[in-house]
């Protein structure tokens, strides 16, 4: 029968200051299990330092060292514990009770959706307003699946935010007024009003993101090929970056080393780009140098339990591990008319889910270049074979001048990739 649901999931805190917490995960193994971890551990603000894997396609044991990015800010372990237990399969997997009726509660559970709210509400704006609104929800669990900002030229700022609750309570009145009181805590009586209703199709309809994109982000964006240099102007040990495939060290399993340089989310965007491929790891090291390196040993094979044959299917992998390592997010500033407009864009996985803290991470940037933001949307765009979340963020008239626009994307690209 397996071994208790509570027990899945273990947080060791380190008996040493300085030292990582070690995150224990002994749960039903399934492909993709790996980057729904990782995902839930990016979120919460944590760096994987060092990881093992190890599975019998049935059952896995899984080991993260982790550490907080913000030494002022003490993660919560104990919902951390909540949302990785929520990421791991039920044990009547591995067991002989997965018979039909399991397999049909997952299906159903996979088919519903979370609940779309609308959270509407005006202020005053500010130096910040957007990010500071921004941490509230992520603090709150509340995820943003699509927001329009818009500044009025008397300064008053209409904020319409669409989003899901993971922790699915804001359709009760406790919740909903949790969040609007932690939103009026943080924006005083520059607050005029706010509401939170469950959003209807014709208004999600009406504030669907913007079809036309820039070709300079959809250039970017189709490309398959590295960059002659790292995004942002930043060459942290970038000529270090290797990705390879060996298939003679393994009966039964191709091998892939990796040795790159670290940056926030490395482990999340791999584990991303092998789900995405349906490759499942069977056992694996992750090892995060003092010096900035990063190095990977993975014994994988295909969801059919043979070994990546296919000289075209290797180099594919390959390739596109080396992009996704080198290259995870896009970040780009061009002129829109008279205005100064910044683009994000992050690949979706397959099964629909984009990067977390995104957009915290660029107003945050933004705030701290003291960069003011008139106008704001995410929306969902396919290019080429490949789902996008693409943030579009309208800037002050203060960076019309080239230098200043690559300061824009110099420290929003530091900020989404860890390196400040």
């Amino acid at each position: 029968m397996g071994i208790p649901c509570d027990d899945f999931v273990v947080v060791r805190q380190p008996e040493t200051s300085g030292e990582p917490t070690v995150i224990t995960v002994n749960c039903p193994d399934k492909t993709g299990l790996g980057c729904d971890l990782c995902r839930i551990i990016l979120f919460f603000g944590l760096s994987i330092v060092r990881g093992d894997v190890s599975t019998d396609g049935k059952w896995c044991f899984i080991l993260f060292w982790v550490v907080g990015r913000d030494s002022g800010a003490q993660p919560r372990w104990g919902l951390l514990k909540k949302r990785l237990l929520g990421a791991c399969p039920a044990a009547s997997r591995a067991s002989g009770l997965y018979n039909s009726y399991y397999r049909l509660q997952e299906l159903l559970l996979l088919e519903q959706q979370p609940q779309v709210f609308l959270i509407k509400f005006c202020c005053y704006d500010r130096l910040g307003l957007l990010h500071d609104v921004t941490q509230v929800l992520c603090e709150l669990e509340l995820i943003i699946r699509r927001v329009k900002v818009s500044t009025t030229p008397e300064g008053r700022v209409m904020d319409l935010f669409f989003i899901t609750d993971t922790r699915e309570l804001l359709h009760t009145k406790k919740r909903q007024e949790e969040t609007m009181d932690a939103l009026r805590a943080v924006l005083g009586d520059s607050m005029t009003s706010c509401e939170i209703e469950l959003a209807s199709e014709d208004i999600a309809a009406c504030l669907q993101a913007s079809s036309c994109l820039p070709p300079a982000i959809i250039e970017e964006m189709s490309s398959f090929e590295l960059p002659e240099e790292p995004p942002g102007g930043y060459r942290p040990l970038s000529h270090n970056l290797s990705v390879t495939m060996d298939n003679s060290l393994s009966p039964a399993h191709s091998l892939i080393q990796i040795v790159c340089p670290d940056h926030k989310g490395l482990l999340y965007d791999i584990m991303r780009t092998l789900k995405d491929y349906n490759i499942q790891i069977s056992y694996g090291r992750f090892y995060s140098s003092l010096n900035g390196l990063c190095e990977l040993d993975l014994f994988v094979m295909q969801t059919d339990g043979k070994k990546i044959i296919d000289p075209n299917k290797q180099k594919a992998l390959c390739e596109r591990l080396r992009l996704e390592i080198f290259h995870p997010l896009r970040v780009t500033v061009v002129s829109r008319g008279p205005d100064t407009e910044l683009l994000v864009a992050n690949p979706v996985e397959v099964s629909g889910k984009g990067r977390p803290s995104v957009f915290y991470d660029i107003t945050l940037a933004l705030k701290l270049l003291r960069t003011r933001i008139f106008l704001a949307e995410i929306g969902r765009h396919v290019v080429g074979d490949r789902e996008w979340e693409v943030y579009r963020l309208l800037l002050g008239d203060e960076h019309e001048s080239n230098t200043l626009k690559d300061k824009v994307v110099e420290k929003v690209t530091k900020m989404l990739m860890g390196w400040e």
